[in-house]
């Protein structure tokens, strides 16, 4: 049995983690400071320790590392969203950057085994074209995808300096079960399944033809868990793209639920294009997607869009 710490682990993806590792016979200590706006509940669970912290706060973050001692820790807190940093750039870097120094330290501090970053897809911009490899020279056009990113050096150099095992996942646009619905900056699949639910058109940004690679949150977990469960030293200090390999362009994905559509103006600071070259985690993880979008699309529609 091991002990895994998980931050930002009340929401979206880190709860799915969470589960996953329970289900797996760890004992499991959650750290979340609840501050996502898109967030309609928190995803506690009452069978893991659970510290209502803020990562980017070195004194309120030590509790839970000097009471639980984790030997794995999978950091998911962050300030989310490519808009709100636009508008919120010294708050994206204070939680983004500063706070996983806060956690990378406290893991060399205590002597956890290896912690697993979530990073992002946005660090590939414009320039690069598709499908995105780990090698290609990053192209970050806001205060979200910089202060992710420079994270990713932390966690590179914690490595390579301190030997600190570090293993980093550029994940993909996420959805699936518990993804956030509040507000216009939530993930696109989500918000148009609640507009379809709620019987409104569907907004789609731009003229839609914007392309995403749309991962499914299991299979995000399943990544983490293979990447925790690892033997294979070559995976430490590396940077894994976390997709499916297939892409759809935003009003594809409005067509698979509605045919009634609005637009809405273009924003600022978003590649045209996102699709994950999986070469390097399939042969080094051994990792495959499994959820195809359009077959949770049908099954969302089955049980009521509920």
């Amino acid at each position: 049995m091991n002990r895994c710490l998980v931050t930002g682990g009340a929401g979206f993806i880190g709860s799915h983690i969470v589960d996953e590792l329970l289900a797996e016979g760890n004992e499991v200590c959650v750290v979340d400071n609840e501050s996502s706006n898109s967030n309609e509940e928190f995803y506690w669970n009452n069978k893991c320790a659970n510290y209502k912290s803020d990562v980017s706060n070195y004194q309120s973050v030590i509790k839970p590392f000097k009471e639980f001692r984790p030997d794995y820790v999978f950091h998911l807190a962050a300030y989310a969203r490519i808009p709100p940093s636009i508008k919120n750039p010294v708050v994206a870097c204070q939680n983004n950057f500063i706070g996983t120094c806060n956690v990378l330290q406290l893991c060399r501090y205590y002597k956890t085994k290896r912690i697993l970053y979530s990073s992002t897809s946005s660090a590939y911009g414009i320039k690069n074209k598709p499908p995105h490899r780990e090698d290609m020279h990053r192209d970050c056009l806001n205060p979200y995808s910089v202060s992710k990113v420079a994270a990713e050096d932390l966690c590179k150099m914690y490595h390579s300096l301190y030997g600190l095992e570090t293993v980093i996942f550029r994940y993909f646009n996420v959805y699936g079960d518990r993804q956030p619905l509040k507000g216009q900056y939530a993930p696109v699949v989500g918000i148009f399944l609640k507009q379809k639910e709620n019987m409104e058109a569907l907004t789609v940004v731009g003229d839609g033809s914007q392309r995403r690679d749309f991962t499914n949150v299991k299979d995000v977990v399943s990544a983490n868990l293979l990447a925790k469960n690892s033997n294979n030293n070559e995976i430490l200090g590396e940077i894994f793209n976390v997709g499916t390999g297939r892409n759809h362009s935003v009003l594809e994905l409005a067509k698979m639920i509605d045919d009634q559509v609005t637009y809405l103006p273009a924003r600022q600071g978003e590649a045209k294009e996102t699709l994950a070259d999986l070469t390097k985690i399939k042969k080094m993880l051994d990792y495959q997607p499994k959820i195809r979008l359009e077959d949770y699309i049908k099954t969302e529609k089955k049980l009521g869009l509920s």
